[in-house]
C-alpha cells in the first residue's frame, strides 16, 4: 500500500515533530514529576489513544473540515486548553498533600482516570491536530488506492513513534522526581511546579496557533 521510502521519510519527519515539546510533551513532564512512573506511562498511553482518534478523523475526512473551519478548530484548541488548566489548578491544589510513594505501592490513584486524562490531551492537541491535516494526506500515494489504509498505517507509525519517545521523557522526569521525593518541600515544590507547567501550557495553546 505505502512503499517503504515513503515510509521511511513519514517516520523520520514523525520523530523530529514528536521530539519538539508541544502540549502531549509536557503534559508527560508534569504529571511525572507530580506522580511519578506509573502515571507518567498510563498517561503516555492516554494521550496516545487520543491522537489516533484523530488519525482515524483525517482519514475519514474530518481534518479537512477542521482545517478550514476557524470556528471548529478554535472551540478543539481551546476545550483542550481548558482542561490542561484544569489539570494544572487541580495539581496546584493537592501540592501540599503528595507524598512520594515508590511505584508499585501504595494505593492506585485510578489507572482509568489516568487514562482517560491523556486521552482528553491527545485528541485536543492542536500540534498533532494540524500535523495530520496538513502533513499525513502528502505521503499518502493516491494511485495506490486504499487511502483511508494508507492514512491509518502512517498514523500507526507516528503513534508508535510518539509513544516510544514520550514514554522515554517520561521515565527521565520520573526518574529526577525520585531526587525532589527525598524532602516533602521539594516534592511539594515538584507538583506545584508540574501544576504551574500545566497551566502555562493551557494558556500558551489557547494563545497560539492558527487565528485567520
Amino acid at each position: 500500500m505505502v512503499s517503504l521510502d515513503r515510509l521511511a521519510a513519514f517516520a523520520a519527519m514523525s520523530l523530529l515533530i514528536c521530539v519538539i515539546p508541544g502540549p502531549s510533551v509536557l503534559f508527560v513532564i508534569g504529571r511525572a514529576l507530580a506522580h511519578g512512573r506509573r502515571v507518567a506511562l498510563t498517561s503516555v498511553a492516554g494521550n496516545t489513544l487520543g491522537s489516533y482518534v484523530l488519525v482515524a478523523a483525517v482519514a475519514l475526512g474530518v481534518g479537512p473540515v477542521v482545517e478550514r473551519s476557524v470556528l471548529l478548530f478554535a472551540a478543539l484548541k481551546l476545550a483542550g486548553a481548558a482542561y490542561l488548566v484544569y489539570l494544572g489548578v487541580k495539581a496546584l491544589r493537592q501540592r501540599k498533600a503528595l507524598a512520594f510513594v515508590p511505584d508499585g505501592q501504595g494505593a492506585p490513584r485510578g489507572a482509568l482516570r489516568t487514562l482517560g486524562e491523556g486521552f482528553v490531551v491527545g485528541v485536543s492537541n492542536p500540534k498533532t491536530m494540524v500535523f495530520y491535516a496538513a502533513v499525513l494526506p502528502q505521503f499518502v500515494d493516491r494511485p495506490a488506492g486504499h487511502v483511508i489504509g494508507q492514512m491509518l498505517l502512517l498514523g500507526l507509525i507516528f503513534n508508535a513513534v510518539a509513544l516510544v519517545s514520550d514514554s522515554t521523557v517520561g521515565l527521565a522526569a520520573s526518574a529526577a522526581r525520585s531526587w525532589f521525593a527525598r524532602s516533602p518541600k521539594r516534592l511539594s515544590l515538584v507538583g506545584g511546579a508540574g501544576g504551574l507547567a500545566m497551566i502555562g501550557l493551557g494558556v500558551t495553546v489557547a494563545a497560539t496557533g492558527r487565528t485567520d
